[in-house]
């Protein structure tokens, strides 16, 4: 998995986490949960840049360059990306970028509902492990997966807010898509200004993260309660006994 040089980490912690996500992207290279997906792409396409980074960008899917270079954002809003990057003082080095969905859809069509739903355990599990402190949405299908709201970028760019995404709080910070600024020249500087946010966004200390979820005892089980079993000579005193108040007509 491509990664860039890491930056000083609770050494421990920090190999484990880069570890597990090692793991993920050793699953998710032989993902088939979207069978027309997984029989037309090219290859996986997980996500790259810095495995401890405080920011992460989440695009919609691959294209044609990255299905075939297996790397995110490398066609013509890849370099618009950097160059953004660059005019903020930051490098894709220094940053993870990753989409909603791992394999590109044919024709490079919209991502369906169900292909949304089934990648993104991948991305809930980059976010865990990955730990940003802000996380960039490009377009709408990011921003909406994950703010679970069907508002839509226009309304929403350029505004932070802390939300909850799997096991860890962040910043969202939605932006318009890169691509959109290829096909619509002034949206480039709506991205510059709105890019212009980000290093005080990532300065600003962690959002305070929610409780960890306390693993509920399994009950213990009970035992079945022993049925009296009467001693052998108490049994044969006891039929003797009815039997002597048969004969006596007691019943």
């Amino acid at each position: 998995m491509p990664t860039a040089t890491e930056h000083p980490v609770a050494s421990g912690d920090g190999h484990r986490r880069r570890e597990e996500l090692k793991a993920v992207y050793e699953q998710a290279q032989g993902c088939t949960k979207c069978p027309q997906l997984a029989a037309t792409r090219t290859t996986v396409v997980f996500g790259a840049g810095h495995a401890d980074a405080d920011l992460m960008f989440v695009g919609e899917a691959p294209g044609a360059n990255e299905d075939q270079q297996g790397l995110p954002f490398v066609g013509h809003s890849g370099k618009l990306l950097d160059r953004l990057l660059a005019e903020i003082g930051m490098a894709r080095g220094d940053v993870f970028v990753t989409n909603v969905l791992r394999c590109r859809p044919p024709g490079n069509r919209d991502p369906q509902p169900s292909e949304i739903d089934a990648c993104q355990d991948y991305l809930l599990r980059q976010v865990e492990l990955i730990e940003p402190r802000v996380i960039c949405t490009l377009g709408n299908f990011a921003t909406k997966l994950l703010r679970a709201d069907i508002t839509g970028i226009t309304r929403l760019h350029g505004r932070a807010e802390v939300r909850t995404i799997g096991p860890r709080a962040v910043r969202l910070y939605p932006l318009f898509h890169p691509a959109a600024a290829l096909y619509t020249p002034r949206m480039v500087e709506t991205l510059r200004e709105d890019f212009a946010r980000i290093p005080e966004l990532v300065a600003l200390p962690e959002p305070p993260q929610p409780e960890p979820l306390e693993e509920v005892p399994e009950p213990e089980a009970r035992p079945e309660p022993e049925l009296a079993v009467p001693e052998p000579e108490l049994a044969i005193e006891v039929a003797a006994a009815e039997r002597e108040r048969e004969q006596l007509g007691l019943f």
